[in-house]
């Protein structure tokens, strides 16, 4: 059996990480640049751009790893462009995957209130710097379904 990839997307504050660890409880494979980063005692983001790329290169090599041996995994990232969605549906086509993308569209308002009640105290509670949060917010390049298997959860105002 085809192993099945989702591949998370949203800003940061969107809740990306509360549905991953969902997916995670049901046996799939988390992987988290934000866990790596806080695993090598990386407390402040954003990550140097070398670090960043080194953790890139290692979680790209496991996720080659956990497919080639069936595994089902969750990629807790934020795929804030196009080309990174694009890049990791080029690394998984010739593995026979075609990932799923669940893109959390959350009012900016909601993410940017859940990075300021950030509590920094584990690798899925790293906080940014209110400017910081607004410049990813507002970078960030939403999915589209022609890039392939979309599923849109959308936050209201409560949660």
């Amino acid at each position: 059996m085809m192993s099945r990839v989702v591949m998370m997307c949203g800003p940061a504050g969107s809740g990306k990480s509360t549905v991953a660890r969902k997916l995670e409880a049901t046996g799939m494979t988390r992987l988290s640049f934000d866990r790596e980063a806080w695993r090598r005692g990386i407390h402040v983001m954003p990550l140097p751009a070398e670090v960043h790329e080194a953790i890139e290169r290692e979680l790209r090599a496991r996720l080659v790893e956990l497919v080639t041996a069936g595994a089902d995994v969750v990629l807790d990232f934020s795929f804030w462009s196009r080309r990174s969605r694009l890049a990791y549906r080029a690394l998984l086509g010739p593995l026979g995957v075609v990932p799923e993308t669940i893109y959390l569209a959350t009012p900016r308002a909601v993410a940017l209130e859940r990075l300021q009640k950030r509590s920094h105290e584990h690798a899925d509670d790293y906080a940014l710097a209110a400017d910081l949060a607004a410049e990813y917010f507002d970078h960030f390049e939403p999915p589209t379904a022609d890039e392939g298997p979309l599923t849109v959860l959308r936050a209201t105002e409560r949660q």
